[in-house]
């Protein structure tokens, strides 16, 4: 424990979508468990990482530059600390299509390395973040904890590879991971190449977006403040060895979110521009979650309620995204 009687806890890319959320929120009090943890972030920041997304807790976060895959780093930054969770990945499944090697390093071998970190320290807690996509498609009903692994893209085989690795290390070692696994996430701060900001974002400077095929893909969305209440939840709950499915307020199909995104911005359907399909496109992602529900857990974000805020949240924040896109344009 530190100092101040709070777990210290790692949070590996703790600067990306997801992970500078988690550090907001556990930073700002949000989990009052941990009300008095001593964080330290590690990233590597990439494109994807950004310290804007840290500045609303800025000096109350420790932050190591450096990579999961970084094996005499992690010898050295993880013992002390009393929880580890794992957000590192690369996840944008159009770049893993292009090339799928920097996602085999950190997805898979960056967990290998931590997770060895954390058997030679004896970290008593540790947290591997992952996503539904690692089960490929399913056409009806949901998946429960218990459904074989069958991804589709480089980017969810990846993950699912990072998955067992961790597996194999809470069995053979006994490292005490559990595993969460998630649906699409959305909220502010997420890098505009994933399609809700994408869309927002090229809609407000009154450009078209993409349609991949049919639109019939259907997705599982969840706001990302509630996908880090069921984290903190597995962090502070879960059982060693266990995966934790954590599921959306929403399933729709992309035709869907175009409509209600398009909505949000008073925009028309002439702004939809229909482009080839994604190579192996899952169909449909669902998770069930009562695992997770039967710990206390419910989601508290409908999604009409946080689609509206993060639309607005980025026509407010021009600032923090216009910079990322115009850097994306300029390197192709």
């Amino acid at each position: 424990m530190s100092a101040a009687g709070g777990p210290r806890v790692l949070v590996t890319g703790g600067a990306g979508f997801i992970g500078s959320h988690y550090v907001r929120e556990l930073a700002g009090g949000a989990y009052p468990a941990w009300a008095d943890a001593e964080i330290t972030v590690l990233d590597k920041l990439t494109y994807a990482g950004n310290l804007r997304n840290l500045e609303p807790v800025e000096g109350r976060y420790t932050l190591v530059r450096g990579d999961v895959c970084d094996a005499a780093l992690l010898a050295d930054l993880v013992p002390g600390h009393d929880v580890v969770i794992n957000f590192a990945a690369e996840s944008h499944v159009d770049r893993s299509i292009d090339s799928g090697a920097e996602f085999a390093r950190t997805n898979v071998l960056g967990v290998q390395a931590l997770m060895q970190a954390c058997l030679d320290a004896g970290t008593p807690r540790v947290v591997q973040v992952s996503t539904d996509e690692v089960y490929g498609s399913i056409g009806e009903g949901s998946w429960d904890e218990s459904a074989p692994l069958a991804p589709n893209s480089p980017y969810s085989a990846a993950k699912a590879g990072g998955d067992m690795m961790a597996r194999a290390y809470a069995r053979t070692h006994g490292v005490p991971v559990s595993i969460t696994r998630c649906g699409n996430n959305y909220g502010p701060y997420q890098y505009p190449e994933k399609v809700i900001p994408l869309f927002v974002t090229n809609l407000i400077d009154g450009r078209t977006v993409p349609l991949y095929g049919d639109g019939g893909n259907v997705r599982d969305w969840i706001h990302v403040a509630d996908h880090c209440r069921g984290i903190q939840l597995v962090a502070e709950q879960g059982l060693p060895g266990e995966v934790y499915h954590i599921a959306g307020t929403a399933e729709l199909t992309n035709l869907e979110l175009t409509g209600r995104l398009l909505d949000a911005v008073g925009a028309d359907w002439d702004r939809v521009e229909r482009v080839e399909d994604r190579k192996g496109h899952d169909r449909r992602y669902s998770l069930s979650d009562a695992k997770l529900r039967a710990l206390g857990y419910a989601p508290r974000v409908p999604f009409e309620e946080g689609l509206a805020e993060t639309v607005r949240w980025y026509a407010e924040n021009r600032a923090w995204w216009e910079p990322l896109k115009k850097r994306a344009e300029d390197a192709r």
